[in-house]
């Protein structure tokens, strides 16, 4: 699962840098959802969970921000 965590996580990175909008929309989805999911398992901590997600979600939004500009 850890493994997984990283994976979707660099899937919102590289939407990122592309500054695809759209593909950072539906990555950034799946990895909350994806690290949710570790989280209630008990693989990461709930706290640990929310940090990545919100990291995640600023990252994110820069994306949005930078092309409404």
């Amino acid at each position: 699962m850890k493994t997984e965590i990283r994976t979707v996580s660099k899937k919102v990175e590289t939407a990122v840098d592309k500054k695809n909008k759209e593909e950072a929309q539906k990555a950034l989805l799946e990895a909350s959802e994806v690290i949710s999911k570790a989280a209630s398992k008990g693989v990461i901590h709930k706290n640990t969970a929310s940090r990545k997600i919100s990291r995640l979600a600023r990252l994110a939004n820069s994306v949005l921000r930078s092309e409404a500009a």
